[in-house]
């Protein structure tokens, strides 16, 4: 289980973490109305659970896409929808001048896979004394990973964690090696993103594409081969979402899935 989760979660190694919300923080209504059901299930099931949100999404494919409803509000309703749930929340941080100012309002720092080689970037994160989330890049391998522990752990904070979400393949599609998330293991806890490494990207259309209809395959996957925890991106409608619709896992299906995670988990400790 993770050595470095916030002290509101549980160490139980029949457990996995869970960090999940929506692609973006597109209104306080829907962070609410989402962070609340996820919290409710979450209790109710016995899950660890991190609220995740970004405040901002820097990487577009287009200028004209979905970025943010603007970071003082969204941040605000990050950490208003912690609070209101009792629960730890993430977002992602895309610059060091960034790093600082997120830390006021959330638990975990996030590291997009695009920036994880960027040195400044990750020590602002590591100075601020949060968790830093690394997601690996789609172009590196899994045990290039130690090197970004390494920046964060020098730079004074063992708070670390490593996200898998798939590598590169051709153009317009990802893959994972489950054999990355032992690998990675050996530097940090592992936390598997479920609905990122099912992306599409660089379509012709400028919007990502994805295979939402993996996504139980891809969680069971990782639980059977040690993944410490589950990143899952879910909103009620992802046809209507703002961003990242197209591999989203809708919300009503959240249960049935967890539940099938459980019943392996418990198979496999």
């Amino acid at each position: 289980m993770l050595n470095n989760i916030p002290s509101t979660t549980s160490t139980d190694a029949s457990k996995f973490l869970l960090i999940a919300g929506p692609c973006a923080i597109e209104g306080e209504q829907m962070a609410h109305d989402i962070g609340g059901q996820i919290t409710e299930l979450c209790r109710e099931l016995d899950i660890p659970f991190v609220f995740k949100g970004s405040y901002r999404k820097a990487n577009r494919s287009r200028l004209d896409s979905f970025t943010g409803i603007g970071d003082e509000k969204a941040l605000e309703i990050l950490k208003a929808v912690g609070a209101a749930n009792g629960v730890p929340v993430t977002t992602d941080i895309h610059e060091s001048k960034e790093a600082a100012k997120a830390a006021e309002f959330v638990d975990v720092l996030q590291i997009p896979a695009f920036l994880c080689r960027q040195t400044d970037l990750l020590v602002a994160a590591a100075n601020t004394g949060k968790v830093v989330n690394v997601k690996k890049g789609q172009f590196v391998s899994p045990e290039a990973m130690r090197f970004a522990v390494q920046k964060v752990k020098d730079s004074g904070n063992d708070k670390v964690w490593l996200t898998e979400r798939g590598t590169t393949f051709g153009y317009g599609d990802l893959v994972v090696d489950f054999r990355g998330i032992p690998a990675m293991r050996e530097y940090a806890p592992v936390v598997m993103d479920i609905t990122h490494s099912l992306q599409q990207p660089n379509q012709a259309s400028g919007v990502t594409g994805g295979r939402p209809e993996l996504i139980s395959t891809m969680g069971k996957a990782a639980i059977a081969v040690g993944a410490d925890a589950i990143f899952i991106e879910t909103h009620p409608n992802p046809s209507e979402a703002k961003s990242d619709g197209a591999n989203m896992l809708p919300l009503s299906q959240l249960r049935q899935l967890l539940e099938e995670l459980l019943t392996i988990r418990k198979a496999v400790v």
